[in-house]
């Protein structure tokens, strides 16, 4: 049976993560409705994620749903035990994202959470030597007039 997924989103009461998939066989969307148990204000997101995604009857059905998308919902969804308001929790969620933040600060949870975000945009970018646009050498040229960002140690008195 081949699935794909359409939209995915969240119940609150009880907690749920809904999926609304196609059923490529017989061309009919469907709604699948799959309880998050033992769910608290406390709970690892990731880890009930993972659980749900690899769950004998839902993970069928959540093949072409991210990890990272079903940790953002479970996210959510913890936030609003916890009391916050969606428009609040995914603020949090976004602010969470800066590109400047010290990763050295950060918790164990959320470095694992970041380095498993850059692992999946490195793998998006990435080129083989066996797809047809891979270039072995690559040169590119920056326009002159592009913002040139200075680093202190580009810049040195000291010749080698």
């Amino acid at each position: 049976m081949s699935i794909t997924a359409k939209r995915c989103g969240i119940k609150f009461d009880p907690p749920s993560v809904i999926l609304i998939y196609e059923n490529e066989h017989i061309n009919k969307l469907r709604k699948r409705v799959m309880p998050v148990r033992s769910f608290s204000q406390y709970s690892d997101c990731r880890r009930a994620a993972e659980r749900l995604k690899h769950h004998p009857r839902h993970g069928h059905y959540l093949d072409s749903v991210s990890l990272e998308q079903l940790v953002r919902l479970h996210t959510v969804l913890r936030d609003h035990l916890r009391g916050l308001s969606v428009e609040e929790s995914l603020r949090e969620q976004r602010r969470s994202h800066t590109d400047d933040e010290d990763l050295n600060k950060v918790s164990d949870e959320e470095l694992k959470r970041r380095k498993a975000e850059m692992d999946i945009l490195f793998e998006l970018n990435r080129r083989r030597k066996d797809e047809p646009d891979f270039v072995y050498d690559l040169e590119v040229e920056f326009p002159e007039n592009s913002v040139r960002e200075t680093c202190s140690w580009d810049q040195s008195d000291e010749e080698f």
